[in-house]
């Protein structure tokens, strides 16, 4: 969960009435924080930014079959730069036409576009601060992993 995360829920949550942000498990990641970290961090942070109308979840099947469920008919995806639209364009062609779910790509704010995990986890290894780049709950969590990642 980064401070871009945070901004295109945020944004998300004043143009709808009710917002499921959803932890996807995915095989063929290998992500720092197990899926239960992952929901309380994105929790946490909301919490603390007062976004009442957000819920969060997880699920280990299709994003299109978690909107089926809760009857979602769009998924909104934060967009940094130029790879990223091609990278979700055809993933949203695809929900489409799994489940006639629209995609709406929301542009990330000029002053958090260069943000990605990559680049937190990348930082953070190196001793640098990334205080503004996530939320601050994630900073001690980032480091006890990062910690235990060299021990490994």
């Amino acid at each position: 969960m980064t401070a871009g995360h945070l901004d295109v829920i945020e944004r998300c949550a004043h143009f709808f009435d009710e917002v499921h942000v959803v932890v996807a498990v995915n095989a063929a990641k290998t992500p720092m924080f197990s899926e239960e970290t992952r929901v309380e961090i994105i929790r946490q942070a909301l919490a603390k930014r007062g976004c009442t109308n957000v819920k969060v979840a997880s699920t280990t099947g299709l994003i299109t079959d978690y909107c089926t469920k809760i009857g979602a008919t769009v998924i909104v995806k934060g967009l940094r730069q130029n790879g990223d639209y091609e990278a979700e364009l055809g993933m949203a062609l695809v929900n489409r036409k799994l489940a006639g779910v629209e995609t709406l790509f929301l542009p990330a704010a000029p002053d958090l576009e260069h943000i990605s995990s990559s680049i937190v986890k990348d930082v953070a290894r190196h001793g640098g601060d990334v205080t503004g780049m996530v939320p601050d709950c994630v900073i001690p969590l980032l480091g006890e992993a990062l910690k235990n990642e060299k021990r490994a």
